[in-house]
């Protein structure tokens, strides 16, 4: 557990066949995350109600086969603790809000950071923050580019209401300015986008 170790205890390796299990076993002591959606949902625009959580697992790991879903693991030795996803547009096309986030945008991101998730005995340790940077230095290596995130802005949180750490799906707007994102525009009610250029590796 993070309250007996440090960050710097912790590593990285980027989402792969080979670190599929690690990453099966994190979603499965967490019930397949967010209600057995196993992180598929930003890759398919279908609305599709017979999505289980058996086909969502089925379909994240065909997707990892191919190279068409990627992310950042943080492991604690052979154990994955947290990721980051991130992808190009094309395989991550849906979003939340995405009606009004189509209305305001400009010029399309080479990739998105879309989902951070840290297994619930090691949140609000610095974990989801590691995660974010590891997700950039995969960019950085794959060539770089124009990155968005979409994070939780609290200061649109009524005041005195905590947010459970559970639904902070992508983290918050001071993760994304302290690891160098500015802020772009509202999306949604409580979330922003943000934007950095990464330089390649």
């Amino acid at each position: 557990m993070l309250a007996d170790r440090s960050t710097d205890d912790l590593t990285i390796r980027p989402l792969t066949p080979d670190t599929w299990r690690a990453f099966a076993d994190l979603v499965e002591r967490h019930n397949g995350v967010f209600g057995g959606c196993w992180c598929t949902y930003f890759h398919s625009l279908s609305r599709d109600p017979d999505r289980t959580y058996e086909s969502n697992r089925d379909l994240k790991c065909q997707l990892v086969e191919q190279g068409r879903a990627h992310a950042a693991l943080v492991f604690d030795g052979d154990e994955a603790v947290a990721w980051a996803e991130f992808g190009p547009p094309e395989e991550l096309p849906n979003l939340h809000h995405r009606q009004e986030y189509e209305a305001g945008l400009v010029t399309a991101p080479d990739y998105r950071i879309t989902c951070i998730f840290v297994d619930r005995r090691y949140r609000r340790g610095g974990v989801a923050a590691l995660a974010l940077r590891a997700a950039l230095d995969l960019i950085s290596q794959a060539g770089g580019g124009v990155v968005e995130g979409y994070p939780h802005d609290m200061s649109k949180q009524p005041e005195g209401k905590k947010m459970s750490s559970s639904f902070l799906y992508n983290g918050t707007r001071r993760m994304y300015e302290e690891a160098g994102f500015t802020y772009q525009r509202p999306k949604g009610l409580k979330n922003c986008v943000m934007i950095q250029t990464i330089a390649p590796a």
